[in-house]
């Protein structure tokens, strides 16, 4: 088993995972639920959404972080970034087998000064930003929160986490829209690649079921109108947009040495990362889906693979009809028509924006330990070139997976992800 890749660069491998989505709140308890293909669709209940014209998202049940953060801080910190401390601090702990307390050591075998954190989110703390606008039209400057800002920035996931785990290695905050889970993951890999840090612990989060991000989605269109249990339907020729999610996901990376050191289980590798930008409209994506498809194309030459080396792809596959149109049309131009099974678990979780690209990166590895691609909820349909999984898990050998996302603002981000490496379908 070699220590480096096809470009002599250590390898990176991932070694813990963590979730806090509306498929689950534990990693075993999402993949249960992707692999029904149930959706998560329901009536809003983290406000009163009577007089809106979509009244429907997928949200996360039955979070509680007082367990990691207190009661106290709960009170003073955004959703957005409790759901980020949490997933992170799960797949912490995940990764060093021995949950930490006053940063004690944890089994990862590296100084607090080597460790990193990569945290985004597409639109930071909006709920608590709408809060109180809403409290200083009603009441004046003088009831504006002091902790607003720290509550709002969309630096602060990143910051609270590095807190919480005591980590004071880099730190970064990634906010490319609907890319950023998957930006935060490649970032992360490409950190510890260089040396620049020995762990990081890196993915997405978002909690923008907020009652004025809602209506300015369904204004302009975005979200879909139909009832919760088959709005979100990616692919499908009746699609008509997307159902709003939230949530967190995060994974930790090191080198394969590092892991291999520590004796850590391995759970996978990020063999391949691709970032690149439409440069053409600030929400449309190009038409002829060029710019996704180079993306693709960059993320896997930077795995040295070839197009039918991909087992699978976790489509970014929203359930809105210019996206996906744009997606297939890429799909096709690097795979070829229906040539690799496609799946999208939007379909199950909503459109979780900045969260989006790490929850299915781990969905994607999940697929590729577990040798099934969870199907594409509520998908009857197509009308495009994709082969899409439904109806029920496909068995597919053990092989590298692409997930991809697309953004709002033309980012593309795209990343090959693998079996643990000496495993079937692996570099050896």
């Amino acid at each position: 088993m070699t220590s480096t890749d096809h470009r002599g660069r250590p390898r990176v491998v991932v070694t813990g995972m963590g979730v806090k989505t509306p498929a689950g709140l534990t990693v075993d308890s999402m993949w249960e639920t992707l692999l029904a293909g149930t959706t998560r669709a329901g009536t809003i209940t983290l406000f009163d959404p009577t007089e809106h014209s979509v009244r429907i998202a997928c949200e996360v049940r039955d979070f509680d972080a007082v367990p990691y953060v207190g009661p106290k801080e709960v009170r003073r910190t955004d959703r957005a970034t409790l759901l980020a401390v949490a997933a992170a601090a799960d797949a912490v702990t995940d990764a060093g087998a021995v949950a930490t307390e006053g940063h004690a050591d944890d089994g990862l075998a590296a100084p607090m000064h080597r460790r990193g954190v990569v945290a985004g989110s597409g639109v930071g703390g909006i709920r608590t930003l709408e809060d109180q606008v809403i409290s200083y039209a009603e009441k004046g400057p003088s009831r504006t929160s002091p902790f607003l800002v720290p509550m709002m920035m969309p630096n602060a996931p990143a910051a609270m986490i590095a807190i919480h785990q005591g980590w004071t290695g880099p730190n970064l905050a990634v906010a490319t829209a609907c890319a950023t889970g998957s930006n935060a993951i490649g970032e992360g890999a490409r950190m510890v690649r260089e040396g620049l840090a020995d762990v990081v612990v890196c993915g997405g989060t978002e909690a923008s079921v907020a009652p004025v991000s809602m209506s300015a989605f369904a204004r302009m269109g975005a979200l879909s109108k139909r009832p919760a249990e088959e709005a979100s339907r990616p692919f499908d020729v009746d699609r008509d947009g997307f159902v709003m999610g939230e949530g967190a996901g995060f994974v930790v990376l090191e080198t394969l040495d590092h892991a291999v050191a520590r004796g850590a289980e391995i759970k996978g590798e990020v063999l391949g990362y691709g970032s690149t930008c439409d440069a053409f409209h600030i929400t449309a994506p190009l038409e002829s889906g060029a710019g996704m498809a180079a993306c693709m194309e960059v993320a896997l030459s930077d795995a040295g693979l070839e197009p039918s080396e991909i087992g699978h792809v976790n489509a970014h596959g929203t359930s809105t009809p210019h996206n996906e149109a744009a997606e297939s049309a890429a799909l096709s131009k690097v795979f070829g028509d229906h040539a690799v099974p496609v799946t999208s678990t939007k379909g199950v979780t909503g459109h979780l924006i900045g969260a989006a690209g790490a929850v299915e990166a781990i969905a994607a590895l999940l697929s590729v330990a577990d040798g099934q691609v969870p199907p594409t909820a509520n998908h009857e349909q197509c009308d495009l070139p994709v082969d899409v999984v439904h109806g029920s898990p496909r068995q597919v050998a053990s092989a590298p997976a692409l997930s991809t996302s697309f953004a709002f603002g033309g980012h593309n981000a795209a990343l090959i992800l693998g079996p643990p490496p000496g495993t079937d379908g692996a570099t050896p």
